[in-house]
């Protein structure tokens, strides 16, 4: 894989070209300064910011006065309990001038947090309709994934494990399976709590990851933004690299014949 090669590996959402595969969010920090230093670090071009935690009102204490401007905004609808709540959080945030980008967050559990997808699914056809870039947060489900992409969905974010856990790929067959056999970006959404998970993800050919609770919770969150997004930079690599195939037995890597002392013989 030649540097140009790299270089010209862009992902396209909603017309949007990315050279970072690394989203992040602006959640849990001991303070909203830190965002811009966390963008800087990681390199991330995408960051997704619940409306709720928006005052648009405010003229001194509003998250959205950290957000570098060429970040892409990513709107969630944090908080929404159905398709209904979802589609109005998003038209919200589309009228308060937050772009045309939404995530899908549509969670009735409350002890696990687990997203509802059938109405992730209403919510998405109905904003897809309406010209928003879908970004739809899932468990991994395969038949729930095929009815995002039929609803206009513009990719599709599994969760690796329950939101905030930091527990890493528990999902990961089941995202596997969306990967091979949904058309669209899926981003590794939930979970993922050390850069290596993130690797892993992406040399599985996930096409992006989405880290907030394991970079806000870590003592150096910048340093820990700049290790993920080399790890996401590393494992899209070695994806496109092409990796060896796996083996139930041994290998040699040299041969096993016309050793030294046989050739003195």
């Amino acid at each position: 894989m030649s540097r140009q090669a790299l270089a010209d590996d862009v992902l396209v959402i909603g017309g949007t070209a990315l050279t970072s595969r690394l989203f992040t969010g602006t959640g849990k920090y001991t303070a909203d300064t830190l965002i811009p230093r966390i963008i800087d670090q990681s390199g991330a071009q995408v960051i997704t910011v619940a409306l709720r935690r928006v005052d648009f009102q405010s003229t001194t204490d509003n998250v959205m006065k950290h957000i570098p401007k060429h970040v892409t905004l990513l709107p969630n609808t944090s908080g929404a309990r159905n398709a209904d709540e979802a589609v109005r959080i998003a038209r919200l945030a589309r009228a308060a001038g937050c772009g045309n980008w939404i995530k899908i967050e549509v969670i009735s559990d409350n002890i696990y947090l687990l997203p509802d997808g059938y109405e992730t699914v209403k919510a998405t056809e109905i904003l897809a309709a309406e010209g928003f870039v879908v970004l739809p947060y899932i468990n991994p489900d395969l038949m729930v994934a095929r009815s995002l992409v039929s609803a206009g969905a513009a990719a599709v974010m599994p969760l690796g494990s329950p939101i905030g856990s930091n527990r890493g790929l528990k999902t990961k067959e089941m995202i596997r399976i969306l990967i091979e056999e949904i058309d669209l970006p899926i981003i590794v959404d939930a979970g993922i709590g050390r850069p290596s998970q993130a690797c892993e993800a992406m040399e599985m050919g996930a096409a992006a990851c989405l880290v907030n609770t394991a970079i806000a919770s870590a003592a150096d969150p910048a340093a820990m933004g700049a290790a993920f997004g080399e790890a996401v930079r590393a494992g899209r690599r070695a994806f496109l690299a092409g990796p060896g195939a796996e083996r139930e037995r041994a290998s040699a890597s040299s041969p096993l014949t016309g050793f030294l002392y046989e050739e003195a013989r």
